[in-house]
């Protein structure tokens, strides 16, 4: 079974999982919890700026700040970073404590204070290394379109349905 990340990279689920033969999202309804509870969330997360550039820049320096392009820790604690400054977060995970937090949504606070008391990674730390093998045979699914078809979705469901899929949508305007 392949992983496939769907509109951040970070996040990654079984292909299986998520999505139909035909390469789209499956109803929400049709996955298990946790992939379900964080592709919703995903919904919420695409179009933010990354959190260390919100940090240096401030809400008034927003259009400053580039989109996130990856995720990192549990839902609703998550850490959104730019390409620019996953490198930073993968060395505060690695060499300062921050996998002590994994699986926790203590994460996204731990993170933000080690950041926002300067620091950062080493000019010469080697963060990682991402490679597509191959990428013309790997889904790839167009995130955008997947993504606002789930709200359709969930604006669609009834309060009642919503609450059975047991995640938090406080994020969502429905």
């Amino acid at each position: 079974m392949s992983k496939v990340s769907i509109g951040l990279r970070g996040w990654r689920f079984d292909e299986a999982t998520v999505l139909d033969d035909d390469g789209s999202l499956k109803p929400l309804a049709q996955m298990p919890e946790e992939p379900r509870e964080r592709i919703a969330r995903l919904a919420t997360l695409v179009t933010e700026p990354c959190q260390a550039c919100w940090l240096v820049h401030g809400e008034e320096g927003r259009q400053r700040c580039k989109q996130a392009q990856v995720v990192y820790g549990e839902p609703l604690g998550e850490v959104l970073l730019c390409d620019d400054h996953e490198v930073d977060f993968l060395y505060w995970f690695r060499e300062e404590g921050g996998a002590d937090l994994a699986g926790s949504r203590l994460v996204q606070n731990a993170f933000h204070q080690w950041f926002a008391d300067g620091g950062e990674a080493p000019e010469d730390y080697g963060g990682m290394e991402h490679v597509d093998t191959d990428p013309d045979e790997l889904v790839q699914p167009d995130p955008a379109p997947e993504l606002d078809d789930l709200e359709t979705e969930l604006s669609n469901m009834s309060e009642e349905e919503r609450d059975q899929l047991n995640i938090d949508l406080s994020d969502l305007d429905l």
